[in-house]
């Protein structure tokens, strides 16, 4: 709150951190108890830079739920075998879509179903009785992933930092930027079991990492803990990659704790398109895209376009010209079916542009995406920063501003900062903007945000100190 400066991403709220330059992140946790994440957030260099950031109850305070008997987190990964800015700057020089990845990673390894790699793969030890709590976090560039434990049901209790009414499932789902907390109860035979994760592919005919990344959890009386121990583990059962409805159960039972005091009334009602698009070839060449155009991607037909000489949040609190403009649109400039299975090529161009939407401090904001069928229909993780928001309904096709507004949960919908968008559907959030600075809203999966599937909201500040954003820091690096 009011520390925007750290924050993080590259020429929004600062220029990147230079070779063998430092900057340090300070900001107060306030409210907030979980499981959350740090990464790096300049081209694709969190796909190695990245960890967990857990926090715990004050010391006079305790989970709502009995204490587990140990606890350990859970990060999944994407592994390229190559530099990751090789990746990213290839597709971005032919336009085309980049390398997908060669394995999936569960606390850095591998696990035994790859090449190479069993003689690494994690070892969770456990005994049996004892209920553990696990903190998964989706760290992989661009690929959602299902995760399962052989034998063992997964009871979740909160996601994003946010606590949820408990529910029991034997498969949960993450999009990159995701956490979920987990309770285990170690009740089978002693033995050794599988976690395994693989890839929720929702696009159609786009290629995608059909590999499955593992991990062990291992009774303490089952082998010594030996890496070698003996019989194979037991196998989850896992989703298919393209089960939506699998990835639609698992959304549809996280809740809050308990009645939530929901802000309104709306002031704000906003409509935001997730697209999919294409852009011609510089003149003379030929890229690597359908019909040899390039890859692109947008919100509400605008392709954001980062700054390159000073971020947008030092531009707007210094009043330098010429960084951004404040002209995004509320809804779509055109309205179409947006999930039809033919739509205009016209429809498929946006433009590009570095553009914010400004709002009033404490301004209370309903926003519906909708996802469309432009080039390809995907499920996408958008994640907002500086805020959580609840999500107060989700449906496939169209929003229909008179018939879906009766489906909306304002009893107990959930809180997070990341919501997957339904493949060809639509999501409805809110939130009050009562943090002042400028926050980066934009697809989880980075091959999209590289694309322009982004835009800004820029908060002003309210009346007083404690309404406004603090100076930046002295340490802030230089552009």
């Amino acid at each position: 709150m009011r520390t925007a400066w750290a924050d993080g991403p590259e020429f929004v709220t600062q220029c990147p951190i230079r070779p063998d330059g430092s900057y340090t992140y300070r900001f107060t946790v306030d409210n907030q108890e979980g499981t959350l994440w740090w990464h790096a957030h300049s081209s694709w260099l969190r796909a190695t830079v990245y960890g967990a950031l857990i926090i715990r109850p004050k010391a006079d305070s305790s989970y709502p739920f009995p204490n587990p008997n140990r606890e350990a987190p859970i990060i999944l990964g994407e592994w390229w075998n190559a530099n990751p800015i090789d990746v990213v700057d290839e597709a971005t020089r032919t336009g085309g879509a980049p390398n997908i990845s060669d394995a999936f990673t569960i606390n850095g390894q591998p696990g035994d179903l790859y090449n190479c790699s069993s003689t690494d793969t994690v070892i969770l030890p456990v005994s049996a009785g004892e209920t553990n709590l696990y903190r998964v976090i989706n760290a992989a560039m661009n690929t959602e992933l299902f995760v399962s434990i052989a034998g063992h049901p997964m009871t979740v209790v909160a996601t994003d930092a946010s606590y949820t009414k408990p529910f029991t499932t034997s498969v949960i789902m993450l999009g990159p930027g995701q956490t979920t907390d987990v309770l285990v109860t170690m009740n089978q035979p002693a033995g050794r079991y599988y976690i395994a994760a693989l890839a929720y592919a929702s696009a159609q005919g786009v290629a995608f990492d059909n590999t499955t990344t593992t991990a062990i959890f291992e009774y303490k009386s089952a082998c010594c803990s030996s890496k070698g121990g003996p019989g194979r583990p037991a196998m989850p059962s896992l989703p298919a990659f393209n089960d939506t409805g699998a990835a639609t159960a698992f959304a549809k039972g996280i809740r809050s704790p308990s009645a939530v005091e929901l802000p309104g009334p709306v002031e704000e009602d906003l409509f935001f398109t997730v697209s999919l698009g294409l852009l011609d070839c510089q003149p003379g060449k030929t890229c690597a895209g359908p019909n040899g155009s390039r890859f692109t991607a947008s919100m509400n037909n605008v392709s954001f376009v980062l700054p390159s000489r000073l971020s947008i949040l030092q531009a707007h609190k210094s009043g330098v010209p010429g960084v951004f403009t404040e002209d995004f649109q509320a809804v779509p400039p055109v309205q179409f079916d947006y999930t039809a299975n033919n739509i205009s090529q016209a429809l498929q161009k946006p433009v590009q542009g570095t553009k914010v939407l400004k709002l009033k401090y404490g301004t209370v904001v309903q926003i519906v995406l909708q996802g469309t069928n432009i080039v390809a229909g995907e499920n996408h993780p958008i994640h907002l920063h500086g805020y959580d928001f609840y999500i107060l309904a989700e449906g496939f096709g169209n929003f229909d501003s008179k018939k879906d507004k009766e489906r909306l949960n304002l009893v107990d919908p959930p809180l997070r900062n990341t919501v997957a968008l339904p493949v060809n559907g639509w999501s409805v959030i809110r939130f009050r903007a009562d943090n002042p600075g400028v926050w980066l809203m934009h697809c989880h999966l980075d091959v999209h945000i590289t694309w322009g599937l982004a835009m800004a909201l820029l908060v002003e500040d309210g009346l007083g100190e404690l309404q406004s954003l603090q100076p930046p820091p002295a340490d802030l690096p230089a552009c």
